[in-house]
């Protein structure tokens, strides 16, 4: 075929075409969940964003945003993630058709056979990976990782296109090219960094004989490359910028930045001088590698935009890298901690008895025109004796302890240790096939087998999975096979069957896949080993580097793109190995057609047709409105406590991009807890004042007062005044420290008290004047039987010490108890937020605090936006519907205090809306429906009350049923879904037994009886 690159560039941008087309039609038209509503506003306002930044995608971000308001600056972004995945598609079809064009036999040119052949590859790989679950799920939200996936697809291309022009004299341009990618690519994602091993051995097997121990060689260079420039370039540049700054600014006594800028120049000229002795000396390896280096920094620099935006102290300003050693900490992501990879701890190794820590970095500040050491970090050290090679298992908390104890049955081997108050103690720890039990049925199968299964099997639902039956395993979509390991399939309750992520291709993308990667594997040895690199480092070395304890926040399909992207290669080949089988049987042409098309039905187009309904976003307005709702449910210059990512950067997106309640101080207590973070909440934003805190940069600078120590000192009665107690702990007399916990502050008492200012409260209409008389003459803290409070909650203790009533504080509903400091009786509900009030509620049953019900009613009956949550259409996932379960909640607590006021009308209309917007086909039945049904029965529409419970009840029995006829090896996996509906069918019977409806009541009854029994009988 004469003109077989033509049509092969044409059809590669034909595919570009359909799948642009599909995820432009497919996303979110506004922010997402998680960290997008960050990414977007970020690169919408080139602020500085979480550890270890992304500044050459918000660089990109902001281009797209130029061409839209503000009010479509996230669609923007978001199209910026569909065309770069359209655009890594394109490199795929070239990738695909490249390596196959080096499995079939030509003379002079191509046979029409053969073109298409490999051009049907081409098409069905690429079209597979289109519709991926992962793939297809990242390409429609402003996330990093279609930029990230863009910049992989290149670079493998383009060390493939290096590959047909090695030999000749400008080839190292292309070597050139990727190393510039590299650099860029750290200012996105660093995966990107894990394909140099595969482009060594394209570089290995074109230039030189194939050996053992060359390949060995190979390897341990490819290594080196991924280790100098993750651990050497990325985090070396700065930390020589570091040492040159120390010495320049401590040393010399110059300005800040000037060792930086000198360092700067220095590197620059070294770099200019080898260029040029290099090019002088005709060294062409050594010009290279220079060269290299070079454009590798240069896409690096990027990152100096995060400084240069740091320094103008933007309104988000995470970890505030404005000089080069919190630059070094931010890139390091040091906020997160480490985790052991090679040795280290189990989950219950001793800390070493002789020195339990040691020292870690210094933590500098500027002060006086120096750095100064502010504190020094504490790493623990763990005895040696009871460590590991290859530790799994070493996180301490309880949750993740049990689960290690799920996951790799431990019994343990029992060891003598001495505690750390010199006593002997017994304890077990895991032994080394535990260790890898957990490693091979967790991380390896859960965490990325189970994910690749989800691309190219079929998926269960979107329910996150944590190793049981129901929830986000992989199914075929054949029964015998799925009903081995699930249990029967074919009677699934509504609520699972009808899930929209339920999708199955019956195992035929995988096994096109095998049978291209075995012919792959007969034909060109070398590029099989090549594809199974890229296949490897992507997929099982993320598995070894991530090291992930259980229970994550959330499915992490979306770190192992890249290797469902070289299997997707594979999938591609499989076309032309069954063309090239089929054509011994029939003409070369019609096997390649037929073969072309058929698998492009079967593959692709089962692909789309199923995951089409979970993948389109599409008229999904949830992140951005709840975001807005949290915002508008607070008073006018208000400060609204959050503490997770989907209470934070839906409400940061609403401020930056959209400009909506920018009178309001978003403030978050995981971040609250840094002394950066303090700083930008003493600084003005926007149309917000400074919160008030009165603790001093010296006062709160990390290392000091970290941690408060409450001790109840046997001299004081009674409760301490709050702010005589933040007095005392500001006090730097060494008579207000404990000096046997190395000079840390504490505050005398575990009870503290404040008055309230009666007239501040009513002038600044603190509460309804109907709750003028309830307002309490002084407000009391109680810590129990808490030893500390840390800086967080100090901070928000001295803001509520000194707002004086004038701004109000609220927290967010998804705020945990563990950080209500015992305010909780204070709480007035308005909405999505508590308000800190000086009226205490006594705790009834699960609720504290008291509602505002005119205001509440007035957000949720018409001032709330809800981004179209109850169109049967759009597409509400697992955190969409958790968010909404919240919802449900806050009508059912609306609901109830109405009912409690005798506005009974009202309850009936709130309970009518909150079925209206969140009914039980998009967020099924739960406790809080349950509680619906009782406040209509309390309402006084029995009818209503009484409907809902048999429709609650007959789905529970639907569950029930299904859940009881599965075989005793599963009926484990679900035992806490039984219990947790026999609780709900105990409690139904009595709800309707007070409502005097006997006869459903002795129903439920005889209904629970006998699935206890049947249970009991199993169990």
């Amino acid at each position: 075929m004469r003109n077989y690159k033509f049509i092969n560039n044409v059809t590669g941008w034909l595919v570009f075409l359909v799948a642009a087309v599909v995820y432009l039609m497919t996303i979110e038209p506004t922010t997402s969940f998680w960290d997008c509503g960050e990414f977007i506003t970020t690169s919408y306002k080139l602020e500085v964003g979480h550890p270890p930044g992304a500044p050459f995608f918000m660089i990109l971000g902001r281009f797209f945003t130029l061409f839209a308001d503000s009010a479509h600056a996230a669609m923007m972004i978001n199209a910026l993630s569909a065309l770069a995945s359209a655009f890594t598609i394109l490199f795929l079809y070239w990738t695909i058709t490249h390596l196959a064009q080096k499995l079939v036999k030509k003379e002079n040119e191509y046979t029409t056979g053969q073109a298409l052949a490999i051009i049907g590859s081409g098409v069905v790989g690429a079209l597979a990976y289109t519709f991926s679950d992962t793939f297809w799920f990242s390409a429609v939200e402003g996330e990093v990782y279609a930029t990230s996936s863009l910049i992989t697809a290149i670079v493998f291309w383009a060390i493939l296109k290096w590959e047909n022009v090695a030999d000749e004299p400008q080839a190292n341009r292309w070597i050139i090219l990727i190393a510039y990618l590299m650099g860029l690519s750290i200012g996105v994602h660093l995966l990107n960094l894990l394909a140099i091993p595969a482009i060594v051995f394209v570089y290995y097997f074109k230039k030189y004989e194939v050996s053992r121990n060359g390949i060995i060689a190979s390897l341990i260079i490819s290594m080196v490359l991924l280790g100098v420039i993750m651990y050497g370039i990325i985090p070396g540049v700065i930390t020589v910028a570091s040492w040159f700054e120390l010495m320049f600014v401590n040393g010399f006594g110059l300005p800040f930045n000037t060792g930086t800028i000198i360092y700067a120049l220095l590197l620059i000229g070294l770099i200019v001088y080898g260029i040029h002795y290099t090019t002088k000396k005709n060294m062409v390896l050594w010009n290279t590698v220079l060269v290299a280096f070079t454009v590798i920094v240069i896409g690096y620099s990027s990152f100096a935009m995060i400084v240069i935006r740091s320094s103008a102290n933007t309104p988000m300003d995470q970890n505030s890298p404005d000089n080069v050693f919190s630059l070094l900490s931010y890139l390091n992501r040091e906020q997160y901690g480490d985790r052991p990879l090679i040795t280290g701890q189990h989950y219950n190794t001793p800390l070493d008895p002789q020195a339990p820590y040691v020292q870690g970095k210094p933590y500098y500040i500027k002060k006086d025109g120096k750095y100064v050491v502010s504190d020094v970090r504490q790493k623990p050290q763990y005895d040696s004796r009871f460590t590991t090679i290859f530790p799994r298992m070493y996180s301490s908390q309880a949750n993740h302890i049990e689960d290690y104890k799920s996951w790799a049955g431990i019994e343990g081997r029992t060891v003598q240790i001495t505690n750390r108050q010199g006593e002997p103690e017994t304890i077990k720890l895991p032994t080394f096939g535990e260790n890898l039990q957990f490693f091979l049925r967790y991380q390896v199968a859960h965490m990325y087998l189970r994910y690749f299964m989800w691309n190219f099997a079929g998926r269960q639902n979107d329910i996150q999975g944590h190793g049981d039956v129901l929830s986000g395993n992989w199914i075929s979509g054949i029964p015998f096979i799925d009903s081995i390991r699930l249990g029967n399939q074919s009677d699934l309750p509504e609520a699972y069957a009808n899930n929209k992520a339920r999708n199955t291709y019956y195992f035929l993308p995988l096994l096109l896949g095998l049978i291209g990667a075995f012919f792959h594997y007969q034909r060109n040895k070398k590029d099989m080993w090549v594809v199974s690199l890229l296949f490897i480092l992507t997929g099982f070395a993320i598995v070894v580097y991530l090291n992930q304890y259980p229970h994550q926040p959330r499915e992490r399909d979306y770190a192992y793109a890249g290797s469902f992207y070289a299997f997707a290669i594979w999938i591609g080949l499989g076309v032309i190995a069954l063309a090239e089988s089929l054509k011994k049987w029939m003409p070369e042409t019609v096997s390649a057609l037929a073969v072309s098309v058929i698998s492009l039905i079967l593959v692709p187009g089962i692909m789309a047709s199923e995951n089409w309904d979970d993948h389109d976003r599409s008229g999904r307005y949830t992140a951005r409105d709840f975001g807005a709702n949290y915002l508008n449910s607070c008073e006018p210059n208000g400060i609204i406590f959050t503490n997770g990512d989907n209470d934070t950067f839906p409400l940061w997106y609403n401020q930056e991009v959209e400009g909506v309640r920018t009178d309001l101080r978003v403030c978050n207590l995981s971040y609250l807890q840094t002394d950066w973070y303090i700083d930008q909440m003493r600084r003005k934003a926007y149309d917000s004042e400074p919160l008030p805190i009165t603790f001093t940069e010296d006062q709160y600078v990390q290392g000091n007062r970290d941690v408060v120590y409450l001790m109840d000192d046997p001299r004081i009665k009674g409760a301490v005044d709050l702010k005589k107690a933040l007095d005392f702990v500001k006090d730097d007399n060494p008579r207000t420290k404990l000096a046997q916990a190395d000079n840390a502050s504490y505050i005398p008492s575990r009870r503290l008290f404040l008055k309230v200012d009666k007239e501040a409260v009513i002038k600044n209409k603190v509460v309804p004047e109907s709750q003028y008389d309830a307002i309490v003459d002084t407000i009391y803290i109680d810590f129990g039987n808490k030893n500390y409070i840390t800086k967080d909650e100090l901070m928000v203790l001295d803001m509520i010490a000194n707002s004086d009533w004038e701004r109000p504080i609220y927290y967010a509903i998804t705020v945990g108890r563990d950080k209500y400091l015992g305010l909780q009786d204070y709480f007035q509900l308005d909405g999505f937020a508590y308000r800190f009030t000086p009226v205490k509620t006594e705790q009834s049953g699960m609720y504290f605090g008291s509602v505002n019900t005119d205001r509440m009613y007035q957000h949720m009956m018409h001032d709330f936006k809800w981004g179209n949550m109850n169109d049967p259409d759009v597409y509400i996932d697992e955190n969409n519907q958790r968010m909404m379960m919240n919802i449900r909640n806050n009508f059912n607590r609306l609901a109830e205090s109405l009912v409690q006021e005798g506005k009974k009308d009202s309850a009936i209309q709130v309970l009518d809306k909150s079925l209206e917007l969140i009914p039980h086909e998009v967020v099924p039945y739960n406790y809080f429906s349950l509680q619906l049904a009782e406040n209509y029965l309390a309402a006084g529409d029995l009818e209503k009350g009484t409907a809902l419970i048999r429709e609650i009840y007959e789905s529970y029995q639907e569950e029930m049923d299904y859940f009881l006829s599965l075989d005793s090896k599963f009926i484990v996996s679900v035992s806490e879904e039984i219990q947790r509906i026999m609780y709900f069918m105990r409690e139904m019977s009595l709800i309707t037994n007070n409502y005097q409806q006997e006869e459903l009541s002795k129903e439920i009854i005889q209904s629970f009886e006998s699935y206890f029994q049947a249970y009991s009988t199993i169990n």
